[in-house]
């Protein structure tokens, strides 16, 4: 069901023997170009067409009504509501301690710089409904853009035929409660080009965030710099590092919890245990066939892109989870608080027995949009800092300049940019100061 990569014994190329999911962004490329043109170019009318081209449904309207949005609310299961509203107030809870404050730096008396934080004006965020229909990822997204004080929030999501057009219920609940009524019908590559160009029912959008399917990814790619992006994000995954210690029916049941997203979910185990890998490999056996998406999660663990990797010791298990750089990353050995402070490369790193990947998904107050494919090895997930921007304030006085001229000048002497330098001597022409 799951490969094993022994790697005991030896020094590979770990970039190299590692699982990864075949990703193929650029082939993607030239089918989402058509399609975001199209939308350019048609506008609603483009959007229309699509949705009933690959959703197979024309939703009544693309921007969903508010009476559609208090009725999903009205209908949510009761201890759906309570476990959302209970997920919103942690996530709000965690994410109000990033937001950053602005600092004045006096470099010299009469000199100072000022870095502001400044929300983005507007965003359009994602949210799959393919698959899996996640509202949780509602949450993960609005909260840290209202968070940085996004002034003007869009929300998108796949128009569902059993719905009428309408996206899933539980996204539009989600919405509800987080008090977003901008929220439009329209799922894949069309509703990123539809943020991206603006539409007659959607304005066009700054910065477009959440997850996505590969069409999706490709269309970020393709429109980044008429928006900004938070990430190519693919396909989920899940590393664990665990010794002898760890329970395998524990192991085996949280990489079956992101081998549940899609076929192309990443599931891999770190261990220099090999009686932990075949206890966890005979639990995966049992386990799997008592799921309710047999054959998504038997595909996902016998891809190429999972696999139980043998090392020598916790040490050798480290060196191997920071070459992978994981978007979510348990640690399950003994001093598991120590070993995950060692970690260098995760999206989110899960410390110990009883922090499995599912409450980050859900409850954890962390966000879920993480970075993907070893992304996490340079990018971070997602964050009330997504949404702000740094502008840096200069307020120099006459003197502070003077003080400094001399420097600037051959500065750009030195760099041949002459002009420069004239744009300080000018200040100060019939002067004796520079």
């Amino acid at each position: 069901m799951i490969r094993r990569i022994d790697l005991r014994g030896t020094e590979p190329d770990l970039a190299s023997v590692l699982p990864r999911a075949a990703l193929d962004v650029e082939a993607a490329l030239a089918t989402v170009r058509p399609i975001c043109d199209d939308v350019r170019d048609r506008g609603d009318d483009a959007l229309m067409d699509l949705c009933e081209r690959f959703d197979g449904v024309r939703p009544p309207s693309l921007r969903v009504p508010t009476d559609a949005l208090a009725w999903a609310l009205e209908v949510l299961d009761p201890g759906v509501r309570a476990a959302m509203e209970e997920s919103i107030r942690r996530v709000r809870l965690v994410h109000a301690d990033q937001r950053r404050s602005d600092t004045t730096t006096q470099v010299v008396p009469g000199g100072t710089v000022t870095e502001r934080w400044v929300p983005v004006d507007r965003v359009g965020l994602y949210v799959p409904g393919g698959i899996a229909p996640l509202s949780s990822s509602v949450i993960m997204n609005v909260v840290p853009a209202q968070v940085a004080g996004v002034p003007s929030i869009a929300v998108a999501s796949p128009p569902q035929r059993e719905f009428g057009g309408l996206p899933h219920p539980a996204t539009l609940a989600a919405c509800a409660l987080l008090g977003v009524t901008e929220v439009y019908a329209v799922g894949g590559a069309q509703a990123i080009a539809m943020f991206a160009y603006g539409t007659a029912s959607c304005p066009r959008v700054a910065l477009v965030t959440g997850p996505g399917n590969i069409w999706v990814v490709a269309a970020k790619r393709l429109l980044k710099g008429r928006i900004g992006i938070d990430a190519e994000a693919g396909p989920t995954e899940i590393a664990i590092l665990a010794d002898d210690t760890a329970d395998p029916a524990h192991v085996a049941a949280d990489l079956i919890s992101q081998a549940e997203h899609d076929p192309l979910a990443a599931a891999v185990l770190v261990t220099p245990s090999e009686a932990l890998a075949v206890a966890v490999e005979a639990e995966l056996v049992i386990a799997v066939a008592a799921t309710k998406h047999v054959e998504r999660i038997t595909a996902a663990l016998a891809g190429q892109q999972s696999g139980i990797v043998l090392v020598d010791d916790v040490e050798a298990g480290l060196a191997v989870v920071n070459a992978y750089a994981a978007e979510h990353l348990e640690i399950q050995t003994a001093d598991a608080a120590a070993v995950a402070a060692r970690v260098r490369n995760a999206g989110a790193v899960f410390v110990g027995a009883w922090a499995p990947v599912s409450l980050g998904d859900y409850c954890a107050g962390s966000n879920h949009v993480l970075p993907t494919g070893g992304c996490a090895c340079h990018s971070s997930g997602l964050s009330v800092q997504s949404f702000l921007r740094g502008i840096h304030v200069v307020d120099y006085s006459r003197q502070a300049l003077a003080e400094v001229a001399a420097h600037v000048v051959a500065f750009a002497d030195a760099e041949d940019l002459p002009a420069h330098g004239a744009a300080v001597r000018v200040r100060f022409e019939g002067t004796d100061q520079p």
